[in-house]
């Protein structure tokens, strides 16, 4: 096979290390955050971890299609579906704790992308895919249900995306420091950059624009660390040299903060 493919794997790799990596060092960071940021938190760490789980049994799919080997390839796909059909579960409740603040109403909302995911994975295993259509770049597989395919369109992407979007709307809508913004705001850019190609990823069949799909997956995870732990050269510029790793400050503190941003901008 093709060269292609071994740099399909790399990318992969590429991918699945660093969404370990930046989970591993959201999880260090916990004694930073008060607890009332610590549940967004961990909805985060688990976020990408779910899209390092993803990208780990597809870095095998595409050295499995090098090599040859099909079966491989098919059950890596199967394995792969798992934890991509469940990213949007911590991906909702870390938005609606932001938004409302209550673990048990982010709770009982993810629960319900969980029932999205469960339906899709069962319409998914049940009409089964066509493939594996090795070609210059990917292994391509097409989900043989459309049924599957709208649910994930309408449930696990157009519906998580609006909420994104909403919440990046009340963001700008709101006076809070310029700190708070950033920390809030270029996540979510991230996560939705992240988000919208990994779909991309799982339903095109072209092998090209799959590849491309996970070079901006890669851009995307490395632009969330960046917003996450920005250079101290990136904070000067953005006027956030007092940065906190805090997701989340009282409303006092916010209040504070903006007088002082008043103060020195005066």
């Amino acid at each position: 096979m093709t060269a292609g493919l071994l740099l399909n794997a790399t990318i992969c790799f590429a991918i699945t290390i660093s969404s370990f990596a930046f989970a591993w060092v959201l999880a260090r960071s916990e004694h930073e955050h008060s607890d009332k940021s610590k549940p967004a938190l961990w909805a985060l760490v688990i976020l990408w971890s779910l899209v390092g789980l993803t990208y780990l049994p597809t870095t095998v799919r595409m050295i499995a299609a090098y090599l040859d080997m099909p079966t491989l390839d098919f059950m890596m796909y199967n394995l792969s579906i798992i934890p991509f059909s469940f990213v949007t579960v911590p991906l909702v409740f870390f938005i609606m704790y932001v938004i409302v603040g209550d673990k048990k109403i982010s709770a009982y909302t993810s629960m319900l992308f969980v029932l999205f995911g469960v339906s899709y994975l069962v319409f998914l295993y049940t009409q089964g895919v066509i493939g594996p259509e090795v070609s210059t770049f990917s292994s391509i597989f097409m989900i043989n249900s459309d049924v599957a395919i709208n649910i994930y369109l309408i449930g696990l992407f157009v519906i998580p995306t609006a909420m994104i979007i909403g919440l990046l709307f009340l963001i700008f809508l709101q006076r809070m420091p310029k700190r708070l913004r950033y920390r809030t705001a270029l996540p979510l850019v991230a996560i939705s950059f992240v988000f919208d190609f990994m779909l991309t990823d799982m339903i095109t069949l072209v092998d090209a624009m799959q590849l491309a799909a996970r070079i901006f997956v890669l851009i995307g995870t490395v632009q969330a660390f960046l917003a996450y732990f920005p250079p101290l050269t990136l904070q000067e510029k953005l006027g956030i040299k007092k940065y906190s790793y805090e997701l989340y400050e009282l409303e006092d503190d916010i209040d504070d903060d903006i007088e002082s941003e008043d103060d020195i901008d005066v």
